[in-house]
């Protein structure tokens, strides 16, 4: 138990800053993607350290 004391502050740190991430992709017209973008699309940026933004 705790460690669950312990990564729930970690979790809303990575999910706090994920947020502005993607609305800064959704603003430049794409979309966040946890796999490689598949073509036609193309990587523009970064959501997250695990995703990426496809445009």
């Amino acid at each position: 138990m705790k460690i669950l004391f312990l990564l729930f502050p970690l979790l809303l740190l990575l999910v706090r800053g994920a947020a502005g991430s993607r609305i800064q992709c959704k603003q430049r017209g794409g979309f966040c993607s946890s796999v490689r973008c598949r073509p036609p699309l193309r990587t523009i940026g970064r959501c997250s350290d695990m995703a990426v933004c496809c445009k």
